[in-house]
């Protein structure tokens, strides 16, 4: 009897230098002497089943080389042709013993229970995955698949490109396949937001921040008015006006967050604030924000930038550390008191002075419909950002600012991150109605604007109708804004300003990172949009037609702030408003097909 490829088989004939072997279903082949291992003299029938054998006895030969013959006999007491292959078969197995050429090695003990685990680990392994796959099949899972469904997550979040689980059921191995296969599987909620994971979006961290003792200008003599929505607890900016001089109140976030520092490097990895449906991810530890929002307290460290605007001029700017007292107040109620409060009239007249000169050196907006979208008590909320004159006195307040410190870093010296935008492709006739612009012209102006930048050259912002501009209202938000800061702390302290090469460094990071958090922000508010309609499957709501392509439509829905492409048999005309509704809302894709109501 011999063992070729792990079947018996008996030597039928011998010639010079081949060996023909005959197999029980009485096949035969011709081979060379070392492609099979002799078994025993005699041949006889055997199969695979055995009789017990005594393995304990191996306990005595740890260790050693014996012969198939010598461990039959111990195995089985005689050594006759069917014990003879169940060792064999043993052997092969690899357990207890392995080949050593024609002697056969016996395991320690420690290396058979090695083994032993091993196998039961790929056993239980094995079992757990086949459990899994009949679960999934029927579109279930229990606690068993957690370890599976977790791997699904991962690819499902971006977090890893191949879960093995997803082969054997035959799902694409893509973030999208996988994010959708967990929501049919119940796993996700509709509700839930995987954009910030994928998009690899750290979460906030708990961090200690307290704010150092500075010496500062006292400016609580000023009436601050800390402007902003009413459910706002985190306000960055205040106003203020003494006689002709006006100031702008920012949040002194630099106090605390130096450059190099532990705490800008965590800034500068999320570079801004996610204002998301279902949460705000924080770029700053929320115990900063405590320290530095105005108004927080009865009196709030700010860096205040204060100057004169005369007719189209600024000057006698300044910067200072100062302490301030702040009166937060809501948009609501600011346009309640805007013509009665001195402080707040005078100041909605410069800046409708202000925002004369800027259209008068080329300033162009476009008045396109714009909502918030909101995630509250498992119900999405979408409302429209209505402009007001207390929001259009703090938006033109905030750009008088970044002109005026874009002009302090010149006259300075001082390298910073401006905002720029070149001249846009606007034809006369738009630029003579650009504050009368139909919503279908107003769509078509947005392709005609450059993309805006940031460079440490002080070029023009053309939107803003400004020879330079710098974002510098929001530090606790935007990474670049406090940079800004930053710079203009280490300056009026009498400290080495980043030069150029560092700033440029910073930016482009920035760039790199903020390419991803305005994605997660995009498509976050696309997702609870689709949820929005998936919540209300009879909505119905006005759409307005901005452009044609061929026998389509394409249309701006105001109410929702989204886009809609519809066939027709005859085009409707530009800025003709058609009633819609719902049809079909892919979540996964965050797209909706609209049909005409």
């Amino acid at each position: 009897m011999v063992a070729y490829k792990g079947k018996p088989a008996r030597i039928a004939n011998i010639t010079t230098h081949k060996f023909d072997i005959e197999f029980a279903d009485g096949s035969t082949r011709k081979v060379r002497e070392k492609d099979f291992r002799f078994i025993h003299p005699e041949f006889t029938k055997v199969d695979d089943s055995c009789s017990h054998a005594e393995l304990d006895i191996l306990e005595d030969f740890q260790e050693e080389n014996l012969t198939l013959e010598e461990i039959t006999e111990w195995l089985f007491d005689s050594y006759t042709a069917k014990n003879a292959w169940c060792t064999c078969l043993l052997v092969e197995d690899g357990l207890y013993f392995y080949w050593q050429k024609d002697k056969i090695f016996v395991r320690p003990t420690s290396q058979v229970e090695s083994i032993k685990a091993k196998r039961d680990a790929e056993k239980l392994e094995a079992e757990t995955l086949e459990h899994c796959i009949d679960n999934l099949a029927k579109n279930t899972f229990d606690e068993k698949d957690l370890a599976y469904i977790k791997e699904i997550e991962k690819v499902a979040l971006n977090q890893s490109k191949h879960a093995k689980i997803l082969d054997h059921i035959k799902v694409d191995n893509s973030p999208e396949s996988a994010y959708k296969f967990l929501l049919k599987l119940n796993y996700f909620k509709p509700s839930f937001n995987p954009y910030p994971a994928r998009f690899g979006i750290p979460d906030d961290e708990e961090v200690e921040t307290s704010m150092p003792e500075l010496e500062r200008t006292d400016l609580t003599h000023l009436n601050s008015y800390a402007i902003d929505n009413a459910t706002s607890n985190d306000a960055d900016d205040a106003l203020s006006i003494d006689g002709d001089k006006m100031w702008v109140h920012i949040a002194d976030v630099s106090s605390i967050v130096d450059s190099d520092s532990e705490l800008d490097a965590y800034a500068q990895e999320r570079v801004s604030n996610l204002y998301l449906p279902e949460q705000i991810i924080h770029m700053l530890p929320v115990s900063l924000t405590h320290n530095c929002a105005l108004g927080m307290s009865e009196i709030s460290p700010a860096l205040s930038v204060g100057f004169n605007f005369n007719g189209d001029e600024i000057n006698n700017i300044e910067v200072v550390r100062s302490s301030i007292k702040v009166t937060n107040i809501s948009y609501d109620d600011a346009n309640k008191v805007l013509e009665s409060n001195e402080d707040l009239s005078k100041l909605q007249k410069l800046v409708e002075l202000h925002k004369q000169y800027r259209d008068k050196n080329g300033s162009i907006s476009l008045n396109l419909p714009r909502v918030d979208v909101r995630f509250k008590d498992n119900k999405v909320e979408i409302s429209k950002q209505n402009s007001s004159p207390s929001r259009e006195l703090v938006a033109e307040m905030m750009i008088m600012a970044g002109r005026v410190v874009a002009q302090f870093a010149q006259d300075n010296d001082i390298v910073m991150p401006y905002a720029i935008q070149d001249e846009g492709d606007f034809s006369q006739e738009t630029l003579d109605n650009k504050d009368s612009l139909t919503m279908s012209e107003s769509f078509a102006a947005t392709k005609c604007f450059k993309r805006s930048a940031v460079s440490t050259k002080p070029l023009l912002h053309y939107g803003l109708g400004l020879d330079a501009y710098l974002r510098v209202t929001s530090p606790l938000r935007r990474y670049l804004d406090l940079l800004a800061h930053q710079q203009l702390s280490r300056f009026i302290d009498g400290k080495p300003t980043l030069g150029l090469e560092k700033v440029k460094e910073i930016i482009g990071i920035n760039n790199a990172t903020m390419a991803d958090v305005g994605r997660a922000t995009r498509f976050s508010n696309d997702h609870y949009k689709c949820l929005y309609l998936m919540q209300n499957p009879s909505w119905k709501g006005e759409a307005v037609v901005v452009d044609t392509r061929g026998d389509k439509a394409l249309m701006m829905i105001p109410e929702i702030g989204m886009m809609a492409q519809i066939k027709f048999k005859e085009l409707p005309k530009l800025d003709e408003t058609i009633m819609i509704k719902v049809g079909r809302v892919d979540l996964v894709e965050r797209s909706v097909n609209f049909k005409v109501a």
